[in-house]
């Protein structure tokens, strides 16, 4: 009588552990299903739009390139960014801008500071871009002193970093931001570097990818 009475509690005790175990399942499961339409229920209500991108000016202290295909360059840019959301904010956690001459990144990559953007706001950033004998790919030398000499050097102001948007005190998680602005510089037949410095108004629109 004793065993059997010992083997009817250990049975019981098993399918206490079983159910148990499948109700926290089955908890945690509603759980994350839950917290799953609530996002996306705000992104689908709000839907949220990128920020847009300007590159208001481009200023070129130094600009030179040595043999055999050394590249020094020194300048400072102003970009803007406005959060086009009326009730998402906008957080840029990390930025790395730098630039580039056809694709082949040209100075050191500067980090913006993290930035919160307000609804409808505007930020700004005016960050100093330099490269000190820069290796230039060979098949690009020719190229970059005919630009040199035309008097235009089409450079491309370029941002790679994280951004996340802010809804109350909720805040998404990291989507990769990338900014591409074009930069068409005028030289005048000399190089920055030996004279004056060079400040082009450029109110040019970056294309912004999300």
């Amino acid at each position: 009588m004793t065993e059997k009475l010992e083997k009817k509690c250990e049975f019981d005790y098993s399918k206490y552990v079983e159910e148990a175990t499948r109700r926290i399942l089955y908890g945690f499961a509603g759980l994350v299903v839950t917290v799953a339409v609530v996002v996306f229920l705000v992104w689908a209500i709000l839907h949220p739009h990128k920020p847009s991108f300007v590159l208001q000016d481009v200023t070129i202290y130094e600009f030179n390139i040595s043999q055999p295909n050394l590249l020094t360059s020194n300048l400072q840019v102003t970009l803007s960014s406005h959060n086009p959301n009326d009730k998402i904010g906008v957080l840029y956690d990390r930025l790395d801008i730098y630039a580039s001459y056809r694709n082949q990144e040209v100075t050191m990559a500067n980090i913006l500071p993290e930035t919160y953007q307000g609804h409808l706001d505007v930020a700004v950033w005016s960050p100093v871009l330099t490269g000190t004998a820069v290796s230039v790919e060979p098949y690009l030398t020719p190229a970059l002193n005919e630009d040199l000499n035309a008097g235009m050097v089409l450079l491309n102001i370029k941002i790679d970093g994280c951004v996340k948007w802010k809804v109350g005190t909720l805040v998404t998680g990291c989507y990769r931001l990338l900014v591409n602005c074009a930069a068409s510089i005028p030289f005048s037949g000399q190089l920055a570097g030996a004279g004056p410095a060079i400040k082009d108004q450029l109110a040019q629109q970056c294309a912004v990818d999300v």
